[in-house]
């Protein structure tokens, strides 16, 4: 068994869409990023990437290279999923965190847990999405962006 951490933040950028786990939020602001910006996902894939000695997101997806342009974060979750599985590791579980004043992700999480799950091949039951506010203070709570972190188990 080995566990993996991952954290991602991306600043607010008008005229994008707000995808958090794969769905597209209701929301007047998106995110700035070279793929969809899915700060939850790219924390998941970071963690999964750790836990198995893969590296980072940032090796496997370079946001220089073109072909990774508004990429679906959930292909590419696919994709460590396929490393995982080379590598011969099987997802246990992923505990993942939104950090944001805004928007609220309650109505959404089912659907976020759903996306996640079906990408990485696990039981809905097996991944955790929350949300929390930082009370006002620091980059998330002045309203400027959305982090994420993300505990995985793999075995």
């Amino acid at each position: 068994m080995r566990t993996g951490i991952g954290i991602d933040a991306h600043r607010f950028q008008a005229g994008s869409k707000l995808f958090l786990g794969g769905v597209c939020l209701t929301s007047d602001l998106g995110l700035a990023g070279h793929s969809d910006a899915d700060v939850l996902v790219h924390a998941i894939m970071d963690a999964l990437l750790g836990a198995c000695g893969g590296g980072d997101i940032g090796e496997m997806f370079p946001d220089s290279d073109p072909a990774y342009r508004d990429a679906h974060s959930l292909t590419l979750l696919e994709r460590v999923r396929d490393e995982l599985t080379a590598r011969g590791f099987r997802v246990v579980n992923v505990d993942a965190v939104v950090v944001c004043e805004k928007p609220r992700i309650s109505p959404y999480k089912r659907e976020m847990r759903e996306n996640i799950a079906r990408a990485l091949g696990i039981d809905r039951d097996a991944v955790s999405v929350k949300g929390t506010t930082t009370e006002g203070m620091g980059f998330t709570g002045r309203g400027e962006g959305i982090s994420a972190v993300a505990s995985v188990l793999i075995d």
